[in-house]
């Protein structure tokens, strides 16, 4: 059993919940999605919980890639000063560590990036889109899995590939405040899961360490909306 996670954000909270809940489904492998610690108030203790699994697969994200070099994030306040924030409390072997990760990684022969193939901030959408083919023209695997999106999903495109989105485990977008991940069974099977955490406090945890520059990240959390 594989479980899949995505866009962890830094908390720790919502991992710890995710973690418990695929160890018993009986989840022995994990996919890493990328975007890890960025935005979150738990950076390290969520990049330590990471890094004590065993069997695992990392990618990158734009997340760690920002926080490495926060010149190439959004012209953001909030972005600049969540990445330099970040990037303190990894510490600079940490950060360099997880930029250098693979953008993508192909394991039982299913591709998985962190937005698209084509970029890691060009995601894919649970409805069709006009450029969608030409972020998928270089996928020759029947499964594609992706996050970004903090949009939990699956659906096939017109010619057949399978796209899979398993949401976000630290701050979903789809109302839903609950952790979000996917476990796949040694067959392929999907199952899409949700897992009930302590949202509230990790909100307020934000607010605690972050400050108040961050308060559209603890209400991100609080209501499971981007807005």
């Amino acid at each position: 059993m594989l479980a899949v996670l995505y866009d962890v954000h830094g908390n720790v909270a919502a991992l710890d919940a995710v973690l418990a809940d695929a160890g018993a489904a009986g989840a022995r492998r994990f996919l890493l999605g990328g975007d890890y610690a960025l935005f979150g108030p738990w950076p390290r203790e969520t990049l330590d919980r990471l890094d004590a699994l065993t069997g695992a697969t990392w990618i990158r994200g734009n997340g760690e890639r920002w926080t490495n070099a926060p010149a190439e994030s959004p012209a953001d306040l909030m972005v600049r000063r969540a990445a330099r924030w970040c990037a303190e409390e990894l510490g600079a072997d940490d950060v360099a560590r997880l930029a250098a990760l693979p953008e993508q990684a192909v394991l039982d022969g299913v591709r998985y990036c962190h937005a698209s193939p084509q970029s890691d901030v060009v995601g894919l959408l649970p409805e069709p889109f006009e450029t969608e083919s030409s972020l998928l023209a270089e996928v020759r695997e029947a499964r594609l899995v992706f996050g970004h999106t903090h949009l939990p999903f699956q659906r096939a495109t017109e010619d057949g590939l399978e796209l899979l989105n398993p949401g976000s485990v630290g701050m979903p977008f789809d109302g839903d405040v609950r952790a979000s991940y996917a476990l796949v069974a040694d067959d392929g099977t999907v199952d899409q899961r949700r897992v009930d955490y302590d949202h509230a406090g990790a909100a307020a945890a934000v607010r605690e360490r972050l400050g108040d520059w961050a308060e559209l990240i603890a209400r991100r959390i609080e209501t499971g909306r981007a807005g």
